[in-house]
């Protein structure tokens, strides 16, 4: 039984003494410490990094939301590795886990064993970072993960109201990875297997750094520079910050960026430019380390949300060109896009058919825009100077490739494996890139048999697509298609439905309280909706995250692009106003939203709402 207990154990990285010493290990090559619970599946980040590390022949273990409030037993139980510290908050920021758009605790937490909350602090970054330091001076922290790389230099902190410097700053750790951290990960090993310093690594790219002002460090001739603002300077004057957060972006999305330098008192922040996108079988490799797929054992008999929801599901492809001023997918993973081959989607469907407990059902096929594998520049040439932050806004790139055929192809292959009843897509859908009409007729024809085959077979009776609102000025603050668009898509979906007798809904989400949307701007989404037959359930209020247009918008006043001033929503009576008006249906709602009208001088739209009783 003890034998049966080890080998099991094995097949996970170790998460305690216990299971270092079954190994037989002496010392740790690498420690890694992660806010979420330890599941082994390629969806989790610290599995990620911590099999890649293993795959480099270092020993490696992974603490999982380590006790900070107590003796921090679990921060001293594995000792000191021999090369560095990870860190990485978890899957999601904290802050937006731990809070709602109010600033309200939330009380789960769906990347912790029976989604309990209180297993992790705000900013485990900066909480797990300072404790190491003190604990294993030393020691190199190396830092990681969502949390981190979108706090890489000056950012709003909305939960404090103020900006804060890079979490650099705050943690003390000695680097920071942005992005997805495979590659510069991998150059660091490397350069540590080498015998190359921990304290020198200053030209790796996609890594971020401190240095004095004035310190020669090493770094790489053909990387131009890009001089932000000064903390300082943006402390003090906000369209400075706004500024700051183009250069920012473009940098975080080019194919020839430069390095960022923004000063912070006595010292330098470095920002060096992001790794090329990575190639199909780099990512390949990737999805084909030695997962098991599963929760570690720690945890039996325990459920953790948030491996539920992605269990039966497959990634397919990473990055995102949508641009959405809210979203920081682009700011995190990047714009270009970096696809699986479909052997290597495939390899993994089949693995998912044959786990104990798979009833048939592929819950996901899909990646942060469900519809964008395979597709880049036409002429790539052209993409490696172009700075747009979006390729499909202000409208859709014409050296854009938006053939669905890609998709399509290995939507019927993966229904052909045996032992799939149905797989669905559960990602978000951008039904502009689907409804997008090209000069080439043949892209077009596969771009509509794309959306039939997703309408017929892939929708688990509800498609959920990202309108976002009805406005179009304020949705050209989103970077999201007019709301024209939108009709078109209703209109399409209900025809296949009827046509193949399916009794499936279109469920839009919509955000509150967006930089530039105003009470009638509401009003206005109100009345559309009812006319569409929605009584709206999946709504939320905007939550300013740190590197986003829309969040440098909140808090400035100012959008970075064009300077001019655009109104945001701020006090929580502006926000209830706002969200009010997405539920019209509501008898609680009624009278204020009538009063409301009344006051802009919409009496024209009560009767739209709420008919002759009005």
């Amino acid at each position: 039984m003890k034998d049966e207990i080890s080998g099991r154990y094995n097949q996970w990285l170790p998460t305690s003494a216990k299971e270092v010493k079954e190994r037989g290990w002496e010392e740790l090559d690498v420690i890694l410490f992660s806010g979420d619970a330890y599941v082994d599946h390629p969806s989790f980040g610290a599995a990620v990094i911590g099999r890649i590390l293993e795959n480099e022949g270092l020993k490696v273990a992974i603490v999982p939301q380590p006790n900070w409030r107590d003796d921090l037993r679990d921060f001293k139980k594995l000792g000191q590795p021999r090369l560095f510290f990870g860190i990485t908050a978890g899957n999601m920021d904290s802050m937006v886990n731990h809070y709602t758009a109010n600033r309200r605790l939330r009380h789960d937490d769906a990347y912790t064993p029976e989604g309990k909350h209180g297993y992790r602090p705000d900013k485990p970054s900066i909480v797990y970072s300072q404790i190491l330091k003190k604990l294993y001076p030393d020691t190199p922290i190396l830092l990681g993960g969502i949390e981190a790389s979108l706090r890489r230099v000056t950012h709003y902190d909305y939960w404090l109201d103020e900006l804060r410097p890079s979490i650099l700053c705050d943690s003390s750790a000695d680097l920071l990875v942005y992005g997805m951290g495979e590659k510069p990960l991998k150059e660091i090993v490397r350069l540590l297997k080498k015998g190359v310093p921990f304290e020198t690594l200053k030209n790796v790219p996609q890594t971020s750094f401190i240095a004095k002002k004035g310190e020669a460090y090493p770094t790489k001739k053909k990387w131009e520079t890009q001089v932000l603002y000064s903390h300082e300077e943006c402390l003090k004057d906000k369209k400075k910050f706004a500024g700051n957060f183009r250069h920012i972006e473009m940098e975080s999305n080019s194919m020839m960026a430069k390095k960022l330098v923004q000063a912070y008192k006595d010292s330098e922040v470095i920002v060096n430019p992001p790794y090329p996108v990575m190639k199909e079988k780099e990512l390949d490799a990737i999805f084909d380390l030695p997962y098991t797929r599963m929760p570690h054992p720690r945890y039996q008999g325990k459920t953790i949300p948030a491996y539920e929801m992605i269990k039966f599901s497959v990634n397919m492809h990473r990055g995102c060109f949508g641009g959405c001023s809210f979203c920081t997918i682009s700011a995190h993973q990047g714009k270009f896009i970096a696809n699986r081959s479909k052997k290597s989607i495939l390899k993994e469907v089949e693995y998912v058919t044959k786990m104990p407990d798979f009833k048939g059902y592929l819950s996901d096929l899909g990646g942060p825009s469900a519809n964008m594998y395979q597709m880049k520049g036409i002429f790539e040439s052209i993409c490696q100077t172009c700075r747009r932050p979006s390729c499909i806004h202000p409208n859709v790139c014409p050296n854009l490739n938006t053939n669905h055929q890609p998709m399509l192809d290995i939507y019927k292959e993966v229904d052909k494996i045996p032992g799939v009843k149905k797989s669905f897509i559960g990602s978000g859908v951008r039904y502009d890139l689907m409804l997008h009409k090209t000069k080439d007729e043949e892209v077009n024809k596969a771009n509509k048999e794309y959306a039939v085959e997703l309408i017929k077979n892939h929708v688990s009776g509800r498609l959920k697509v990202a309108p976002e609102h009805t406005s179009d000025e304020v949705l050209d603050i989103m970077r999201k298609p007019s709301f024209k668009l939108f009709y078109k898509l209703k209109e399409f979906f209900d025809e296949i439905n009827q046509k193949e007798g399916l009794n499936q809904q279109l469920i839009p989400y919509f955000i509150s309280s967006h930089p530039g949307s105003q009470g009638v701007d509401m009003a206005d989404l109100a009345v559309k909706t009812k006319e569409l037959d929605f009584k709206l359930e999946q709504v939320q209020d905007f939550t300013p995250t740190p590197m986003t247009v829309a969040t440098v918008i909140y808090y400035s006043g100012y959008h970075p692009y064009t300077m001019q001033k655009v109104f945001t929503a701020k006090s929580k009576q502006e926000k209830l106003s706002q969200r009010k008006f997405l539920f019209w249906y509501k008898k609680e709602y009624r009278n204020a939203i009538k009063t409301e009208l009344i006051n802009m001088g919409k009496k024209d739209l009560l009767k739209k709402l709420f008919g002759t009783k009005a």
